[in-house]
Parts: structure tokens; sequence; C-alpha cells
């Protein structure tokens, strides 16, 4: 009887093992994954539903922010111009947050290509990383048009991000030590920094001891 009592115990406490560290070993899967350039393990851990959604918020938030750093081109392009803007920052997300473009971009460790080019000058434009006084000149320019006057930005941003992403994946590194964290009984956090970049993946348990990526928190 004591050991069929010491025996239920031992599982029970081996049971609770695997269902607190199953996201330290998914961390240290998609860590391997990573390192071994396996794009297809990483894409398949994303709930693309929940990812998207987010990422297109950050990113207008943000840019609804910085929006309010330059008045006269907020009284100028006024809410076409945020809808423009907006439009763009959802094409780019919607174009680059896909199964096929994350396992590319993990093969590839980065390597830019349209769709990748597209969200990066959408997270500068949104975080101020370019000079929106040239917005001003381009809308009288344009006579008002603003899709013309988003569109003709994007392009220079693009050209210019190019090529600092390029760089930046040269000389960027990658955290060696994550910080992994629980947020939750059900939510679980990987910290770090990718290629130069900070950034918080956040997991959410899908069944008892899966997890699945539902959030990428931008720098």
């Amino acid at each position: 009887m004591k050991n069929l009592k010491a025996l239920l115990i031992l599982l029970v406490i081996i049971a609770i093992t695997i269902y607190a560290g199953s996201p330290y070993y998914s961390a240290y899967q998609l860590k391997n994954a990573y390192d071994a350039k396996d794009g297809a393990t990483i894409a398949a851990a994303i709930d693309y539903e929940q990812v998207r959604p987010s990422v297109q918020t950050q990113l207008t938030s943000k840019f609804a922010n910085t929006l309010t750093l330059y008045p006269l081109v907020a009284e100028l392009g006024g809410q076409p111009l945020k809808q423009a803007a907006n439009n763009f920052i959802t094409q780019a997300v919607n174009g680059t947050i896909t199964p096929q473009n994350i396992e590319k971009l993990i093969t590839t460790q980065g390597q830019a290509n349209s769709a990748t080019k597209e969200l990066a000058a959408a997270w500068a434009i949104a975080s101020n990383q370019v000079d929106l006084k040239n917005l001003i000149q381009d809308l009288i320019v344009q006579r008002g048009d603003v899709n013309a006057v988003v569109n003709n930005q994007m392009q220079q941003i693009m050209k210019k991000q190019s090529t600092e992403l390029a760089q930046q994946v040269a000389r960027g590194t990658d955290s060696d030590r994550p910080t992994l964290s629980y947020c939750g009984i059900n939510c679980f956090t990987i910290s770090g920094q990718v290629k130069g970049y900070p950034l918080t993946v956040m997991m959410a348990r899908d069944g008892l001891i899966d997890w699945k990526i539902i959030d990428i928190i931008l720098p």
C-alpha cells in the first residue's frame, strides 16, 4: 500500500514537472530551430490570427502617437493621411506575417525580401525613425493626394531600410540566453535580442503541454 501511494505521489510530481516545465522545453525547441535555420518549425508554432492584429495595433498606435509630434502634418493630412498610413501598415503586416514568409525569414536568417522591406518601412514611419516633415512638402506637391504622398514616402523609406536591414542583419547579434518567464498559468514570455533588435515573444498554452506563439511585442 505504501509503495502504491509513493508511486502515485511520484507520478503526480512528474506530471506537475512536465506541465510546469513544458514552456521551457518549447522555448528550447524554438531556439534550436532558429539556430538550425529550421523555418518550418518556427512558422508552425505561430498563431497568425492573433499575432497579425496585435502587430497591426502596435504599429498603428505608434503612428498615431508619432503624428502628434507633427501637428502641421496632421493638420494638412488629417484623417485621410492616418487612414492611408494605417492601410499600408495593415498591408505590410498581412504580407509579412505568413507561414511562408516566416519560414523563409528564419531559413535565410533575416534576408530582406519585398514583404520584409514593407514591414520595416511601416515600423520606421510608425516609430518616428524618419522625418515626417518631408510629408508637408509632398502634400503640397501632390495637391493633397494623400495616397500618392504615403506611397512616395514609403518607397523612399523602403530603399533606405533595405540597406539598413542588410547592415543590421550582418552586424546584429542574437541573445545567447533569452529571458524566460511565466506571465500567468497559461502565459509565457521569451525576451531577448534578434539581430540586434529587442523582442518579446508571448506564448499561450495549447492543450496541456503544447504552446503557441500568440504575440510578438515590437521595440
